[in-house]
């Protein structure tokens, strides 16, 4: 005997809910509440918006006395061991592993360049795994809506079947002549049920995949965690040589300090960055530190000769003459170009370098081999490090935030020179991104004249 509309009504709802259709806690609430979405759920200390800047950034000055260089790194040591969230067994290996090189410069230099290249590397899968977290939380977002939808369907739907189930239509055999409620009964029933078969198919896919966003995300945020742990453990092993080397340079005596206070002087008297490099360039070309002299006739090497060269880590002297390193600098830093040479600048003028957005704190390394004319505060830059990369070229870094090197110092391409900071530091370029977030401004010149930077990255170091 067929069974009764009210029967089937109450059937259809109890398997609707054994099929997981109400898997969501209520109908007017899908998964877990609002403040357990991924984006709250990832630890605390990972923020994805990396536009954050402080409320009250400090202006850079020059007025304030720095201490010496071997201080100076001793404090800067302790504030990234205070910083860092490595073991205390850990940060002790490090410290061993460079205390074994001490007094060995081309093990310093190497070991420098090499945690250089591992920040870098670092660098670009954070922000790689950030971008795909970011994506994964709008998914989420988008399946709770459609799940959020469906709850207002559903509940419709099986309102109606409630009704039909509190007032059903008579059976026929107990009342024959009301055949026409009966069949509205059975019409509407028939009409539902595969609306709502499909309604929960919809909705146990839409749960499936919220689940699969979350797994994804829980390993991308382990991911994270995981080069978060590399980012660190480079950061005390670069300020820890650094440190070990600035003890070598402050031995070196009263000749560097009368070098850093020249220059020092020089960057006071300076109105321009023209003025500032063409003075620098001339006191360097009088010195020890002039590099080699422009040679019209430059020699022919093979890109494996040049290679060769730049993997000599015990070299006191640009590997190659600046022109024949075309194709082989390395980008200071990672980012998002955001002005090219020659563009307008956004203030009346034409863009004398390339404009390049950075991630917050981002390692900023030497681009060429050189020695340091000049590092500090310099007008509207910010910190500035400019380089006498030899044959009369030089290459400026501005908008850093703290700088690693000391005047008069040689550096290797590929050497971490300093930090970027959380914000934009100085006026060097007008962006879309504001004050947000921090910008490098990369400027390469032949005998005090600037010239476009692109084609003489390496092909793997190009900005996007």
């Amino acid at each position: 005997m067929p069974l009764p509309p009210a029967s089937v009504t109450k059937i259809l709802l109890a398997s609707l809910l054994l099929c997981g259709l109400a898997g969501a806690p209520s109908l007017g609430q899908t998964e877990p509440a609002p403040a357990e979405t991924l984006e709250t759920q990832l630890r605390p200390g990972l923020s994805l918006d990396t536009n954050q800047s402080p409320e009250n950034p400090e202006e850079i000055t020059g007025d304030e006395e720095e201490p010496g260089p071997e201080a100076a790194s001793a404090t800067d040591l302790a504030e990234v061991e205070a910083s860092l969230s490595l073991s205390r067994e850990r940060i002790d290996e490090l410290k061993a592993e460079i205390a074994a090189m001490e007094g060995d410069n081309v093990q310093q230099n190497a070991a420098l360049i090499a945690a250089g290249q591992r920040v870098k590397l670092a660098e670009i899968e954070v922000t790689d795994i950030e971008e795909r977290l970011s994506d994964l939380i709008v998914r989420e977002f988008e399946v709770r809506g459609r799940l959020d939808g469906a709850d207002a369907e559903i509940a419709n739907v099986l309102a109606a079947l409630q009704r039909i189930s509190l007032n059903p239509p008579p059976a026929l055999i107990v009342d024959p002549d009301d055949a026409l409620g009966s069949a509205r009964g059975a019409m509407l029933i028939a009409a539902i049920v595969p609306q709502l078969r499909a309604k929960a198919d919809s909705v146990a896919a839409d749960l499936k995949s919220l689940n699969e966003i979350k797994a994804a995300a829980l390993a991308e945020e382990a991911m994270l965690k995981a080069n978060h742990e590399v980012l660190e453990e480079e950061q005390l092993r670069i300020a820890t040589l650094i440190a070990a080397r600035k003890q070598g340079i402050a031995h070196m005596g009263a000749e560097l300090e009368a070098e850093e206070q020249a220059a020092i002087e020089l960057a006071e008297r300076a109105a321009t960055l023209r003025e500032l490099i063409g003075a620098l360039s001339e006191r360097a070309a009088s010195g020890a530190n002039a590099g080699p002299a422009t040679d019209p006739d430059l020699p022919r090497l093979s890109p494996e000769a040049i290679q060769l060269a730049f993997a000599d880590a015990a070299r006191t002297q640009p590997a190659v003459p600046f022109p024949l390193a075309r194709g082989y600098l390395v980008q200071p830093a990672n980012g998002t170009l955001a002005m090219a040479f020659g563009a307008n600048d956004g203030r009346g003028g034409i863009a004398q370098g390339q404009s390049v957005l950075t991630r917050p704190e981002a390692q900023v390394l030497a681009p060429a081999d050189g020695w340091v004319l000049y590092k500090g505060p310099y007008l509207n830059y910010g910190q500035i490090v400019i380089l006498n990369t030899g044959g009369g070229y030089t290459a400026l870094l501005a908008g850093l935030d703290s700088i690693m090197v000391e005047i008069g110092q040689f550096v290797q391409m590929g050497e971490p020179l300093g930090l970027m900071g959380s914000r934009t530091i100085g006026r060097t370029v007008t962006t879309s991104a504001g004050n947000a977030q921090p910008t490098l401004y990369i400027e390469l010149r032949q005998n005090n004249e600037p010239f476009d930077p692109a084609g003489w990255w390496a092909a793997n170091e190009q900005t996007g």
